[in-house]
């Protein structure tokens, strides 16, 4: 009787070992993880960071992560429809590109991990008063926010002699406004004057551009999803008008700027995906974790359009390449 008992030990044991080896080791790492990518929409610079995100995963996880990777079209309803699905499908976690992603998933739920990235300030879009550089919540991420007062310190040194800049931007988006009054202000310091001019969409954009140029001599265009998205309709009317825009960020000025003081959006991805590794795999908490800011920032030109306004840079600027 006493082997039979010591034999069904060693079998249990011997399960309970299978069981754990199956589960990728009894240290709490699962054999498989579900990342659940909500991005506003696609333009070039929300594109690098979810696809800098997705790789540093990658470098760490391999094949043991796996993405629903899902573009809301610039719409907030259909960032909430993906953030609910995601916590229906119970995700491990969830990566919001942009703060109308984030402001839906911290909406969808207080419990699944939240890693976001292209966000300007996190204060504003999670409307916390006691900022502390973390958020307290089942949320951390990256942040896309260039010194807003050195962009307003290029649009001086680019053009002394401005009287008037036109900051262009959708009001709805939360960050968008937090940068057009903090650049206004420091606009304000700088002897310029600065007028605010938003749009929802692209249908009534032409001719809020084309207020804008009648009236200002330089359009300065924030980290902005929607003017990010429609960068052709801002250039077709500015450029003709001879209209400068100078850009928070380098896609924006690709497609219809002269200039920006930019970040990186991979880098910044890339930082979201090592905070999501641990997370999932260290068992780190989203609210103890420090919001990361981007390390570098370059001053960039385009070269082709400065020369058809004919405008100069000066020789710290680096050329944006024109390459499709």
């Amino acid at each position: 009787m006493k082997m039979k008992k010591i034999l069904a030990a060693v079998t249990a044991l011997s399960l309970a070992a299978v069981t754990c080896v199956s589960l990728s080791g009894c240290g709490g790492k699962k054999a498989k993880y579900t990342v659940g990518i909500c991005q506003l929409v696609q333009h070039e610079a929300l594109d690098a960071a979810t696809k800098g995100f997705k790789d540093a995963l990658k470098e760490k996880l391999g094949d043991d992560v796996e993405f629903d990777e899902q573009n809301a079209a610039n719409d907030s309803a259909t960032c909430a429809t993906i953030a609910n699905r995601f916590v229906s499908n119970k995700v491990d976690l969830i990566m919001a590109n942009a703060t109308p992603a984030l402001q839906a998933a911290a909406a969808a739920t207080a419990d699944i991990p939240i890693v976001a990235t292209s966000i300007t300030d996190y204060a504003t879009a999670l409307e916390i008063s006691d900022w502390t550089g973390k958020t307290g919540k089942n949320i951390t991420g990256s942040a896309d926010l260039a010194p807003l007062d050195k962009q307003a310190e290029m649009i001086k040194e680019l053009f002394p002699n401005a009287k008037k800049v036109g900051i262009l931007y959708n009001s709805g988006e939360a960050n968008s406004k937090y940068q057009a009054t903090v650049v206004t202000a420091a606009l304000k310091e700088l002897g310029i004057e600065a007028k605010e001019y938003t749009s929802a969409d692209s249908n009534d954009l032409q001719g809020v551009v084309t207020k804008a140029c009648d009236e200002v001599d330089v359009i300065y265009i924030p980290t902005d999803n929607t003017m990010a998205s429609n960068t052709g309709i801002v250039n077709n009317v500015a450029e003709p008008k001879k209209v400068p825009v100078v850009a928070g960020e380098a896609g924006i000025c690709k497609g219809c700027g002269i200039a920006t003081l930019s970040i990186d959006y991979y880098s910044i991805g890339q930082k979201a995906g090592e905070m999501a590794y641990e997370i999932l795999v260290n068992g780190a908490k989203p609210g103890e974790m420090e919001i990361e800011y981007a390390d570098t920032l370059t001053k960039q030109y385009m070269a082709s359009r400065c020369k058809t306004l004919d405008i100069t840079v000066p020789s710290d600027y680096v050329a944006i390449s024109e390459e499709e």
